[in-house]
């Protein structure tokens, strides 16, 4: 599920004013549990039957290539977030990195943007065939999708106490679901069930380059069910000792989600042939169905309704905090920053992201905008692990984690290739991700003019 890194420290770099510190609240436990709850979602709920149809029965290769990329851009969050234990994320280390506001700021967007994507798949995963079971599809998806996204921006508007209470029991359901889809997978071994066979196959359409590209393709698109790891760095100041808790609730958060994750894509390609996994935007549910396991069907498509939605809220709810933070330290309008009077809620930031995540919804599928979610945070990806990188010459008092310079390396490049035209990606998802950043590239163009009528800048 991802979620969204607060704003540069300022628009030219500087300090914010001095503000009381925040409660440190956050044990080595909670952490990994807010790791956990942070990658599990949409990802996994919607995208397998698309990973399928890009490889074919082998589709647990991209989840497991997927999670050895994650842990290693991990790693270099594990290093900075010790390092600058500070809630800002990418944004942060950008800027200190490289002290370029402008890149500072499309960083920021671009996260931002990248959490609206994964709000949109999830929206469009919501209106899918986990609802159809439930209304035998007599409903529109769009319309569905559409609507749904306003009900979560109106709960983000009422308040982010609702938010974060329903965002808890949410994590509960689906951590139940994907409890279900192990147990169906253990009944099916233990039964003989299954067709061990499928596992091997791998339909990309091609050898050689065909064959790289097209597992290069599933790999970035099996890639956003990881994404979320990053948002943890925003609990640094909230964190009982994070030098030393952070290393070990990232790593323990991200290895146990990708075990389950590629554990999940076993028994899926196991019980269910690739085509049917990949006609499904619940393929989950097929599974359940396929297991022999006397599970409610319907029960496990409302737990898939729950998963899916507690992506988007997450996401909406710190798009908009994200661009309100922005407006307050002047890198987008100010007007963007205005609060809501009574409930305190950032209500120019809620109605600019559903605004953008509607029009996401209008013009895209699941995978195109779980791939859009993914190429996006991917090229952030590249540019943290450069920053890890040149922020060696950087030196702090205290003692912090410190990754091997090889895996930055190879998380730099691994991204960037993942990210790259040799990953079989459709060329909407580099159009809509390109509409996306110009839209944050004419704010801050507008933001700049103001300022400067003003004499501010």
């Amino acid at each position: 599920m991802a979620s969204t890194d607060p704003p540069a420290p300022g628009p030219h770099g500087a300090e914010a004013p001095h503000e009381p510190a925040l409660k440190r609240a956050i044990g080595p436990k909670l952490l990994v549990l807010f790791v956990i709850g942070d990658i599990l979602g949409t990802g996994i709920y919607a995208t397998t039957g698309k990973v399928a149809g890009k490889v074919g029965g082998a589709l647990w290769l991209p989840f497991a290539i997927g999670f050895v990329v994650a842990m290693l851009t991990a790693a270099s969050y594990v290093e900075l977030v010790g390092k600058y234990p500070k809630a800002a994320g990418a944004a942060l280390y950008t800027q200190r990195a490289f002290k370029v506001p402008f890149l500072t700021f499309i960083v920021a967007f671009m996260v931002m943007c990248s959490g609206l994507a994964s709000a949109s798949a999830a929206a469009r995963a919501f209106s899918g065939d986990y609802l159809d079971e439930l209304t035998n599809g007599a409903l529109p998806p769009t319309l569905v999708a559409i609507l749904f996204v306003l009900a979560l921006a109106g709960l983000t508007l009422r308040g982010v106490s609702e938010s974060v209470k329903t965002n808890v029991v949410f994590t509960v359901v689906e951590l139940t679901g994907l409890t279900v889809i192990l147990a169906v997978g253990a009944a099916a071994v233990l039964t003989g069930d299954g067709e061990p066979s499928r596992l091997g196959d791998l339909e990309t359409g091609g050898t050689g380059y065909a064959l790289i590209s097209g597992v290069l393709g599933a790999t970035a698109l099996g890639f956003f069910a990881f994404v979320g790891f990053e948002d943890s760095v925003n609990m640094a100041e909230e964190t009982v000792d994070p030098q030393r808790t952070f290393p070990r609730g990232i790593f323990i958060g991200v290895a146990v989600t990708g075990t389950v994750y590629v554990l999940v894509a076993l028994i899926s390609s196991l019980l269910v042939p690739t085509s049917t996994l990949a006609g499904s935007s619940g393929p989950l549910l097929e599974v359940v169905k396929a297991g022999g396991v006397d599970f409610p069907h319907r029960l496990f498509a409302l737990i898939a309704l729950f998963a899916v939605a507690n992506s988007a809220l997450i996401n909406i709810m710190m798009a908009s905090r994200l661009c309100y933070g922005m407006a307050n330290e002047r890198i987008l309008p100010r007007a963007m920053g205005r609060v809501l009077p009574g409930r305190r809620t950032p209500v120019a930031g809620i109605v600019f992201v559903t605004l953008i995540a509607v029009g996401l919804v209008s013009t895209g599928e699941i995978a195109g905008l779980g791939d859009t979610t993914s190429f996006l945070l991917l090229c952030v990806f590249a540019v943290v692990n450069v920053a890890v990188l040149v922020l060696r010459r950087d030196r702090v008092a205290h003692q912090h984690f410190r990754v091997p310079t090889a895996l930055p390396v190879l998380g730099a490049v691994t991204a960037l290739v993942l990210a790259g035209p040799l990953a079989d990606r459709d060329t909407g998802v580099y159009i809509r991700a390109g509409i996306l950043v110009l839209i944050g590239i004419a704010l801050w163009g507008v933001n700049k003019l103001v300022l400067r009528a003003r004499g501010e800048d």
